[in-house]
C-alpha cells in the first residue's frame, strides 16, 4: 500500500469516532458552520431591517445612478421600456383584471427592493453597487412612486419609516392552524347529522309551466289593443305639430343670432386633430405630469392652464431653484418659451430638475402645446 493510501486510511480511522460524537444522529459528514461563516452566507435583508448595512443615499444621487445603471431597461422615470417591468405607477389597479404591479402599487416591503437591487442588479453586472448607491437608487424608486420628496435621504436609521402603500395587502398563511385540523380527521360517512327537518317542498321544475289560458283567452285582449285610438287624440297630434313648427322657427332664429359668435369661437379653438395628436405625444410626459379634470401634482406640477401662465405658479408644488428664479424674473409660458423648454429642458433652463431630454420634432411640440391649450 502506498504512503498516501496509508495516510488516508489512518485519517479515516482516527477521525471517525470524533465525527460520530460531534454529529450524533446525523450522516457523519462535515461539521457545524462557524458563526462567521453563517454571517458571510446570510446576506438577505429582512422586512424588519435586519441585515441592512451602514450607509445612506439621497434621491438626486439615486437619479444619477438609476439613469446610469437602470434606465436602459426600466425607463428614465421607472415607467418600464418594452417588456421590461415597470417600477413605478399602477396606483389603484390591483382590483382590475390586469393590475399593474410595481414597487409603489404592489410590493409590501421596502427591504425587498433594497435586497434585490443590491444582489441582482444591474442586469448582467450584478453586485457592482455599493450600499450607498443601493440606498440612493432605492430612494429614487420611492420618489418615482411619489412616496418621498426630492430631498429625501434613505438610510438604515429611517428605513422602516417609509410606509409602503400595499403593506397590509397580504395575509399570513394560517391554513395550518385554521384549516388543516378541519380536514385531517376521519371523515363521517353515515348518520352525520342528528336530525333532518323538512322546511319546505320544492316545486316541479323539470317541465315547462302550463299556460293557464292555453292560448284561448288572448284573442279578445289582442283585438282590444289593436283597435284604432280614439278620435280625441287627433287634436293633441295637431297641437303637437303646431308646437314643433314654432320650436323649429325659434331654433332657426337663435342659430342666426349666434352664427357670428360661433364663427369667432371656432377661429380661436385649437384644431381637434392637432389636439388629438398632442394627447398622443403627451404620453411621454404622463409619468411626471397630469392634465385635465382632477389633475394633481406628481413628480412634476399639474399642467392645467399652463399656456400663457407665469412660470412656477402652481400651488403646493416644490419647484427647483432655477424655476423659482425664472418666476421671479417674470418669465411666462408663452408659445416661444414652451417651444424652447420642450425642445431642450436643460439647455433652455439650466439646473431645473426635469430629467426629460426633450421633444425632437417641432410638430410634436406644436401638438403638445395645442393639447395643453385645450385644458385651460
Amino acid at each position: 500500500m502506498s504512503k498516501f493510501l496509508k495516510a488516508v486510511a489512518l485519517g479515516v480511522v482516527t477521525s471517525g469516532p470524533a465525527l460520530a460524537q460531534d454529529d450524533a444522529g446525523r450522516m457523519g459528514l462535515g461539521r457545524e458552520a462557524l458563526p462567521e461563516e453563517i454571517a458571510a452566507w446570510d446576506v438577505k435583508i429582512m422586512p424588519d431591517g435586519r441585515g441592512l448595512p451602514e450607509g445612506s443615499g439621497d434621491v438626486m444621487t439615486g437619479e444619477e445612478k438609476y439613469l446610469e445603471h437602470c434606465a436602459a431597461c426600466h425607463g428614465d422615470f421607472a415607467e418600464g421600456l418594452g417588456n421590461w417591468p415597470k417600477l413605478a405607477g399602477g396606483e389603484d389597479t390591483l382590483d382590475r383584471r390586469d393590475p399593474v404591479k410595481t414597487v409603489g402599487s404592489y410590493w409590501p416591503h421596502l427591504s425587498t427592493v433594497w435586497d434585490y437591487v443590491h444582489r441582482s442588479m444591474p442586469f448582467g453586472q450584478a453586485q457592482i453597487l455599493t450600499p450607498d448607491e443601493t440606498y440612493a437608487i432605492t430612494a429614487y424608486i420611492l420618489y418615482s412612486n411619489y412616496l418621498v420628496e426630492d430631498d429625501f435621504v434613505l438610510s438604515r436609521d429611517n428605513f422602516l419609516d417609509v410606509a409602503m402603500p400595499n403593506a397590509d395587502g397580504f395575509i399570513v398563511d394560517d391554513r395550518e392552524e385554521t384549516e388543516y385540523p378541519e380536514f385531517s380527521g376521519e371523515p363521517c360517512m353515515e348518520n352525520c347529522k342528528d336530525s333532518v327537518e323538512i322546511t319546505m317542498h320544492a316545486s316541479v321544475l323539470d317541465v315547462t309551466p302550463d299556460d293557464p289560458d292555453d292560448g284561448d283567452g288572448d284573442e279578445e285582449s289582442v283585438q282590444e289593443n289593436s283597435e284604432d285610438p280614439p278620435a280625441d287624440n287627433a287634436p293633441v297630434e295637431d297641437a303637437s305639430a303646431e308646437q314643433a313648427t314654432e320650436a323649429a322657427a325659434g331654433v332657426e332664429t337663435a342659430d342666426a343670432a349666434a352664427g357670428d359668435g360661433d364663427a369667432q369661437a371656432a377661429a380661436t379653438e385649437p384644431d381637434p386633430e392637432l389636439v388629438a395628436a398632442g394627447e398622443n405625444v403627451f404620453k411621454k410626459c404622463k409619468a411626471c405630469h397630469q392634465v385635465g379634470e382632477g389633475a394633481k401634482n406628481r413628480v412634476g406640477p399639474m399642467l392645467n392652464g399652463v399656456v400663457d401662465r407665469q412660470v412656477g405658479a402652481v400651488d403646493d408644488y416644490k419647484y427647483s431653484t432655477a424655476m423659482q428664479e425664472a418666476a421671479e424674473g417674470g418669465m411666462v409660458w408663452d408659445d416661444e418659451a414652451l417651444h424652447g423648454y420642450l425642445a431642450d429642458p436643460k439647455g433652455f433652463l439650466p439646473k431645473n430638475k426635469m430629467a426629460f431630454a426633450g421633444l425632437k420634432k417641432t410638430e410634436d411640440i406644436d401638438a403638445v402645446i395645442a393639447y395643453l391649450r385645450a385644458h385651460p
